[in-house]
């Protein structure tokens, strides 16, 4: 019997393998997969009676991706410690508002980014507020707006987000960077869905031209 190979890139190592070996990589996979949910269930019901060493190993989980979400926010690490540490406090004692309707990991994260949002809107004392009456949103197709030229990395994507105004920057890493939708960024921020479109269609506007001398070969 001849098999057809695949390209495989597993754990950091290349192989070649056969469709039958994906289809067990793929059911082992979903076992482990249920293997920890199943895991981590046990250790929300074990913190949810105020189990301080299941406590402990949720905060091991989850701190260092936290802290990294915290960072992309605040930019001071004493600052994102914090919100890390009011977080897991927050989610500690709402645990039982937890209804696994997603991963426990999307729900405190969900937490964090609004207390990351709650210190920025504390420094400016708010965000500056959305003037609706003129709001427009531009129907783009975001599949093809929001492709980049090879030679523009990552990090100075960011770095140009960083570079955008309050009202855009925000919106603008919460879909792009977090993931977030519309729906969820307008309960984050405080806002419409259609302020959202508007702020993250003005946002890339705005991004694109930020990264136009640096396809150039120029920065401003």
């Amino acid at each position: 019997m001849r098999y057809q190979f695949f390209l495989l890139i597993y754990e950091n190592r290349l192989f070649f393998a056969t469709l039958p070996f994906l289809c067990r990589l793929y059911n082992e996979h979903n076992q482990t997969k249920r293997h920890l949910n199943t895991v981590q269930i046990d250790i929300i019901e074990q913190c949810k009676q105020n189990d301080r060493t299941a406590q402990l190993k949720l905060y091991n989980q989850y701190c260092d991706g936290m802290y990294t979400v915290a960072m992309r926010f605040v930019k001071d690490s004493m600052e994102a410690e914090d919100i890390v540490q009011e977080a897991f406090i927050k989610a500690f004692a709402k645990l039982n508002q937890y209804r696994a309707e997603v991963t426990f990991g999307a729900w405190l994260k969900r937490i964090v980014v609004n207390k990351a949002i709650d210190c920025l809107k504390s420094k400016k004392q708010h965000l500056q507020e959305l003037d609706e009456v003129h709001l427009k949103v531009v129907d783009d197709d975001y599949d093809t707006e929001w492709l980049v030229d090879d030679t523009i990395t990552v990090h100075v994507v960011k770095d140009a987000i960083e570079r955008l105004p309050d009202k855009y920057r925000y919106v603008v890493m919460l879909y792009l960077v977090e993931g977030y939708d519309h729906q969820e960024i307008s309960d984050i921020l405080n806002i419409t869905e259609v302020a959202s479109r508007t702020q993250l269609s003005r946002g890339k506007s705005k991004l694109k031209e930020l990264l136009i001398p640096i396809k150039n070969g120029t920065r401003s």
